[in-house]
This record gives structure tokens, C-alpha cells and sequence, in this order.
């Protein structure tokens, strides 16, 4: 269990992660403040990919490949969560 809490987002993008990328991992073991990438959970950029796609689905907005904020807003799962909290349209 992660020492880190998370909101409702965060738990529940959590959870469209683990799902999206069929993660053997609890959506409750994702520490909101680790690296999504490399030494964090360890993703890739198709990985990247398959979450904005659930993430357009889910949330109805587009996170754009070509977007030079993607480090900052794909750096954990808390920085995702507040992205998408400005941008949600649903």
C-alpha cells in the first residue's frame, strides 16, 4: 500500500490504467507521486498512448503526442490527474 493518499481522480485514474494497460498491478499500489515511466511503474511510450486514448474516451479531450508539456503531465499519476481536472469535459 502506498504511503502517498490519493483523491477520487487519482483512484480513479488509477484504475483506468491498470485496466487500459491490463497491469498486473493494484490501482491502489500506484503511488500518485512515482514516475509513471522508467524506474516508476516502468511504461513506454505505447503505454503513453494507450493512456490517452482511455483517457480521451473516458474523459472526452485530447492528449496530443506532439504536446512539449507531455513530460510534466505524464511525470505521475498526480500530475495526470490534475491535467485532466483542467481540461475534462465530462
Amino acid at each position: 500500500m502506498s504511503v502517498t493518499s490519493t483523491v477520487p481522480l487519482e483512484a480513479e485514474l488509477a484504475q483506468l490504467i491498470v485496466e487500459a494497460l491490463h497491469l498486473e498491478t493494484a490501482p491502489e499500489d500506484i503511488d500518485p507521486e512515482a514516475p509513471l515511466f522508467n524506474e516508476g511503474l516502468g511504461l513506454d511510450s505505447i503505454d503513453a498512448l494507450e493512456i490517452a486514448l482511455a483517457i480521451s474516451r473516458r474523459y472526452g479531450f485530447q492528449l496530443r503526442s506532439d504536446d512539449e508539456r507531455n513530460h510534466r503531465i505524464f511525470a505521475n499519476l498526480r500530475a495526470l490527474a490534475a491535467h485532466i481536472e483542467k481540461h475534462r469535459t465530462r
